[in-house]
């Protein structure tokens, strides 16, 4: 299986759509990233696969080799900057207009699955992130049987599963939690997104759809809450314009003062060369993430430590 040199695998899963997966899994790669770990992000959200459009690289075709597809690579290893090298795999990458519908029944896209855990070309990577669609629909039930099955011991970390605050949404999130009970994957922890809104004109942080849900269904499962994570307009100008996020002097996020922006930056209307990495750490969120994926990272290890010592 091309996921062979593969270190830990880490599923991103929600029962409920439009909370954020995508999102998740971007700036969780590039916080891995920021860690120094080579990361891989494969996207079997095959009705929806937006991953290509949040690291700006819609246009790029996927590379065919002998025994695969080489992944499409975002940016390289910088050892002197202490950033580890990201690439992943999409099949938006596949598609031959960025608005193709893709209207397939159970079977092809399960096929399609396989043919991502068993075709791409990862080589040596620290972290791959799958990138899921919403529910425990056929992408879900190949998914982890592939892994469960050709996986060696430990390289399936675990699960990271996403929610919102509302009940509406956590209700739906416990059937993916039931998933993984079901299917012996291990929940690494709980994400609550959207759990406020950073104003990009002011300094507040407003609960728009109320806060703690997915800290009391964690407690409910008795898994491990990572965090609660706003919305960042200025993270959603990052991805669109690739323009360095600015702040408003005195902004604080989760109880953090981020650094506010000079004249000139405020000022300034083009697109910033630098890598999206290396400007994702002025954005608010890159404090939350670092705290997420610290936790994140101590789970997987402290998991491989306990595997190896056991055999």
């Amino acid at each position: 299986m091309s996921l062979d040199k593969v270190k830990h695998i880490v599923l991103v899963l929600s029962g409920k759509g439009g909370v954020g997966k995508s999102s998740i899994t971007t700036q969780l790669a590039l916080s891995l990233s920021l860690a120094g770990k080579s990361v891989g992000i494969l996207d079997i959200d095959l009705t929806g696969p937006s991953i290509p459009r949040l690291f700006g690289i819609e246009s790029a075709k996927v590379t065919q080799a002998p025994g695969g597809w080489i992944p499409v690579p975002v940016h390289p290893a910088n050892a002197d900057a202490n950033i580890g090298a990201l690439s992943c795999m999409s099949l938006g990458f596949l598609l031959r207009e960025r608005g193709d519908a893709v209207v397939w029944r159970g079977p092809k896209k399960t096929a399609m699955v396989r043919q991502f855990l068993t075709d791409v070309l990862w080589g040596e990577l620290e972290y791959l992130l799958i990138d899921t669609p919403p529910g425990t629909s056929d992408e879900h039930i190949s998914l982890a049987e592939t892994l469960l099955k050709n996986a060696f011991p430990g390289q399936v970390a675990g699960a990271v599963v996403v929610t919102t605050p509302q009940a509406v949404a956590t209700a739906d999130v416990k059937k993916e939690l039931n998933f993984c009970v079901k299917t012996g994957i291990k929940v690494i922890g709980v994400v609550e997104n959207m759990s406020g809104f950073v104003c990009p004109n002011c300094s507040e942080c407003t609960n728009v759809f109320s806060k703690g849900g997915g800290k009391a269904m964690a407690q409910e499962f008795g898994v491990r809450f990572l965090d609660s994570v706003p919305i960042d307009p200025q993270f959603v100008m990052l991805v669109e314009t690739g323009r360095k996020p600015v702040y408003p002097v005195g902004t604080q996020v989760n109880g953090v003062v981020i650094r506010s922006a000079s004249p000139e930056e405020r000022d300034k209307d083009e697109k910033d060369p630098a890598l999206l990495v290396e400007k994702y750490l002025d954005c608010s969120l890159a404090r939350t993430f670092k705290g997420i994926t610290a936790n994140v990272m101590s789970v997987v290890e402290r998991d491989v430590t306990a595997t190896a010592v056991a055999a």
